[in-house]
């Protein structure tokens, strides 16, 4: 009898889409961010201000990974960028498959800056790669202070960890210093970033930060 590790060669196979995706946006001096995060994080709200302060220096389009709905989609198009929305039917978490679907309809010549949004999931996103340059979990203090060690292997494999609407951690009793001493005890390199739509400096500082991983992603794709 002869066992086949199905989930083994799903894997392998996405990650194989995921370099043709990278290799394609490389191509086109393209950044791409994946950013994930459960259902009322506020994914949205920030990729809305990252887009709002970076879009008249950069050309922004976005992938709105959904199970069904286009709302998010909407809200980016209200912006001005070109956004394709992505509905993943049953699936939890985008694939490479479907971002490389999804890259066929941008102009990938009149694009500087490719934001992802994944599908509201904190477990399915982690183990698919979609081509992304940089992949970002952001978490709410409304989640409570335990959901970190509840969902390590999202924070283990990213590159930037957000504690969203940090304006409320009182008011839901939550700790978010305990929150991001959580993330770094899981990944102690992992630069973390304490937010909320209400506070300009924390709003910079992730504008900032995806703005820098924009600039030296450039250099090295012209070398």
């Amino acid at each position: 009898m002869h066992v086949i590790n199905m989930e083994h060669d799903v894997f392998k196979a996405n990650d194989k889409l995921a370099e043709k995706n990278i290799t394609k946006l490389d191509k086109y001096q393209v950044f791409s961010v994946n950013v994930m995060g459960a259902i009322g994080s506020g994914k949205t709200t920030l990729i809305e201000e990252a887009i709002k302060h970076l879009k008249d220096k950069y050309k922004i389009a976005v992938i709105a990974g959904d199970v069904v709905a286009e709302m998010d989609a909407s809200r980016f198009r209200k912006l001005g960028v070109p956004t394709i929305p992505v509905n993943t039917g049953k699936e939890c978490h985008l694939d490479a498959k479907l971002v490389e679907k999804a890259l066929d309809k941008i102009d990938l010549n009149n694009t500087d800056l490719l934001i992802i949004e994944n599908v509201g999931n904190l477990i399915c996103p982690v183990d698919f790669k979609l081509g992304e340059h940089l992949r970002i979990v952001i978490v709410s203090v409304t989640e409570g202070d335990d959901i970190i060690l509840k969902h390590p292997m999202i924070f283990k494999t990213s590159e930037l960890a957000v504690i969203n609407k940090v304006d409320v951690a009182h008011a839901v009793d939550v700790n978010a210093d305990k929150m991001r001493d959580d993330i770094l005890s899981l990944n102690p390199d992992i630069p973390v970033i304490l937010t909320s739509k209400h506070d300009l400096e924390s709003l910079k500082a992730w504008i900032s930060f995806i703005e820098l991983g924009l600039r030296r992603t450039r250099e090295a794709q012209r070398k």
